[in-house]
């Protein structure tokens, strides 16, 4: 069952444990149990901050897509599969590379069609996909997958997007009035610069991207304690031999490094 979302400001909720019950003792009471020995560790909580999408191979699981509007919106359907602009709260200094959603309505979830080079389709709040008909209109309304319902992702050097629908226009908007319409005809002409308001930022959850995922990884690799080296090792380590086996454990070959720092420590004790 897919992890509901949480916004910024949420509580999290607390979490009871309950303590098993062992056998009967013989005096007929119940003897409850204190430790238990044999419980896995609990599990790190998942990461929920949202970054920006640099490129496509990014684009996994719930986003949100930041309209060049001013103040900055964020697309958005309803129940009924209506697409709108909805303007975003979460912001720092009114910055849009730092937009988190405040509402359901504004999350979409991404999923690259395999096999493209390019390819995505956008599932909203209510189960259905991200579409635009013949004359531009947005919606979202279909249970299946169609060309309509498929969009092509262009990522810039900048690290935006420009969203073209199957054929071959961007998504625009008109920024300059209070409440932006949104639409799927803006033309692309080949050679030409599309206009400033066809540029979309693309947020998405920490956890889902790739580069982040290995990081996260690689620290979790690298992360064992002085004491646990030297307990392995069997004896007290240098400064320099602690920092080579930390950096040998995060880059995979951390059996190779203790075995050249344990014959070392053998030549040491009989120089």
């Amino acid at each position: 069952m897919p992890k509901a979302l949480t916004f910024k400001g949420d509580k999290k909720p607390s979490k009871k444990r309950k303590r098993p019950e062992e056998p009967s003792a013989d005096d007929g009471t119940t003897v409850t149990s204190l430790t238990r020995p044999n419980e896995p560790p609990a599990e790190a909580p998942e990461d929920d901050t949202w970054v920006s999408a640099d490129t496509f191979t990014d684009l996994s699981g719930p986003i949100l897509l930041v309209l060049p509007t001013s103040p900055p919106h964020a697309l958005a359907c309803d129940q009924l599969g209506a697409v709108f602009a909805s303007k975003l709260e979460n912001l720092v200094e009114g910055n849009p590379a730092s937009a988190e959603p405040h509402d359901v309505r504004q999350v979409f979830v991404a999923t690259r069609v395999v096999g493209s080079d390019g390819d995505v389709v956008f599932k909203g709040c209510n189960g259905r996909y991200l579409g635009c008909d013949k004359v531009g209109i947005l919606s979202v309304e279909r249970e299946a997958i169609s060309p309509e319902e498929t969009w092509t992702c262009e990522a810039n050097e900048s690290g935006v997007f420009r969203l073209k629908t199957a054929r071959g226009k961007c998504v625009g908007v008109d920024g300059e009035r209070e409440k932006p319409g949104v639409r799927g005809d803006v033309e692309a002409v080949e050679g030409e610069d599309l206009p400033e308001s066809t540029v979309i930022r693309i947020r998405m959850q920490a956890r889902f991207k790739p580069k982040l995922k290995v990081e996260k990884a690689e620290k979790v690799r690298a992360k064992i304690s002085r004491k646990e080296l030297e307990d392995e090792v069997g004896r007290r380590l240098e400064d320099d031999e602690v920092k080579k086996l930390k950096r040998a454990r995060k880059e995979g070959n951390f059996h190779e490094a203790m075995l050249d720092v344990k014959v070392k420590g053998k030549h040491d004790k009989f120089a």
